[in-house]
């Protein structure tokens, strides 16, 4: 089986739509893919409607955390779409990521750069948005040359010059949400350092004890010795180690399937969840 367990649509910053999203990863040769988009459940239906005969849809969300000024995300699956505490939870979110991105277009016209508002909401289109979209526009006028070269400290990276703080979940109370939701909680990218400050193992150990099911290992933003070093840490702590492409479209150079997940893993993330169920075929509902 080939196992991707982080994708995202036009629900939030990817470039696929839901639809064509895992009909892309049917063609990829996928036998799971799962919607992780940015606090939002709002890709699932349409993902579900068009869902391809042979490939099975893990419903999730990567929940946006910060700890200690440091942020960090969360891959939460299979949680219940209908709980109302997480569903207040990611709305909080949701509703910040206006002023937020507004924020980081000031500060990038106050660099010179002659970004404008109008230019990131025409590239969200109806997703949430994000600096992704913002780092979009950058490749647009030329400022950089890809997405992921926008996310550094000289643009958009975390602390970096035209960077914009937003509101965000604490990672304890997101581990504690999801869980209550019957879902299954995974950190994802844990040392992905090109992106800004990371967590130290430390957090890692403390959200291991507050529940957290696994760390993503297998990631593009992660060379061989940080991968090694989290497996390392993720066997002394009992958690659960997952691969996945974080993929995004056109939006990033890297392909559906790029990075997977053993099935030994997706099967025991499978029996552990109980707010939902894989979705199998060609369609249907998410099943609680």
């Amino acid at each position: 089986m080939r196992i991707d367990l982080h994708t995202h649509s036009t629900a939030s910053d990817g470039t696929d739509t839901p639809a064509e999203l895992v009909v892309n990863a049917a063609a990829a040769g996928l036998d799971v893919v799962a919607l992780t988009d940015h606090d939002t459940v709002g890709g699932h239906q349409q993902a579900i409607d068009a869902l391809p005969e042979g490939l099975t849809l893990v419903t999730g969300a990567e929940l946006s955390c910060r700890v200690d000024g440091v942020g960090m995300h969360l891959l939460a699956y299979l949680f219940d779409p209908a709980d109302a505490e997480l569903e207040r939870a990611r709305e909080l979110v949701r509703d910040d990521r206006v002023p937020r991105a507004r924020e980081m277009v000031r500060k990038l016209r106050a660099l010179d750069v002659p970004i404008t508002w109008e230019q990131v909401a025409r590239i969200a289109g109806d997703g949430s948005v994000g600096r992704p979209h913002v780092a979009a526009a950058l490749v647009e006028l030329g400022v950089v040359p890809t997405v992921s070269d926008a996310f550094t400290p000289d643009w958009l990276g975390n602390g970096g010059r035209a960077y914009a703080e937003k509101h965000e979940f604490d990672p304890f109370e997101a581990v504690r949400l999801v869980k209550a939701a019957g879902g299954v909680a995974v950190f994802a990218h844990p040392g992905a350092v090109k992106r800004g400050a990371v967590v130290p193992e430390s957090t890692i150990v403390a959200l291991a004890e507050a529940g957290l099911d696994g760390i993503e290992v297998d990631h593009m933003d992660h060379d061989e010795p940080t991968r090694a070093r989290l497996r390392g840490l993720a066997r002394e702590l009992g958690l659960l180690t997952t691969g996945s492409s974080d993929y995004h479209g056109s939006r990033k150079t890297v392909e559906l399937g790029a990075y997977t997940t053993d099935p030994e893993i997706y099967g025991e993330i499978t029996r552990r969840a109980t707010g939902a169920f894989p979705v199998p075929g060609a369609g249907g509902a998410v099943r609680r």
